[in-house]
């Protein structure tokens, strides 16, 4: 039986998070929630209040036999814009901040790596500003939150599409 290890990543609206990773072999679960903040068990509503200090995130439990945490990253980059701390995309504020949190020292080096071989790569002409932080406390968000893309799929495309998330993924990273 495998030994499965969990990874978290802030990439603005946890919706247009889950879909990418879930559709990656090698991944058992992805689960909507908020990590990063103060507040104890947050709702939807305290988070985007701004008063807790979370962001809206996902949590990945992964088989590191199947799937590398540094291929997780590299799925990661290409799901969000890294040239902005503000927000993601039609969503402004630190709650859709983007941010890869780390789990380990083995994780950390992976995501600078990752970040600076992006940054190396003359993609993006702006900085690549994504934080790489210790990962705290993931608390799953609430049920109408999960799998949002399966359950409310077309409020899920017409977000996806008119937040401008699709139309950046596929400006920026058409061949890959």
């Amino acid at each position: 039986m495998a030994e499965f290890k969990k990874a978290v990543f802030a990439g603005g609206c946890f919706w247009c998070m889950v879909k990418p990773f879930e559709e990656t072999p090698g991944i058992e679960k992805v689960v909507s929630g908020y990590t990063g903040g103060h507040t104890k068990n947050p709702t939807y509503r305290e988070v985007g209040s701004g008063k807790t200090g979370h962001t809206e995130a996902v949590e990945i439990t992964y088989d590191p036999d199947q799937i590398s945490y540094a291929d997780l990253v590299e799925i990661y980059w290409r799901q969000t814009d890294p040239t902005d701390a503000l927000g993601q995309f039609a969503d402004r504020g630190d709650s859709y901040r983007p941010v890869i949190f780390y789990g380990d020292e083995a994780e950390k080096a992976a995501a600078e790596k990752s970040k600076a071989d992006l940054a190396a790569s003359g993609r993006f002409k702006e900085p690549i500003v994504t934080k790489i932080e210790a990962r705290q406390t993931f608390y799953p968000a609430e049920d109408y939150h999960q799998d949002y893309y399966k359950t409310n799929s077309a409020h899920y495309n017409m977000y996806r599409e008119g937040s401008g998330r699709a139309a950046f993924i596929r400006n920026n990273w058409k061949n890959e």
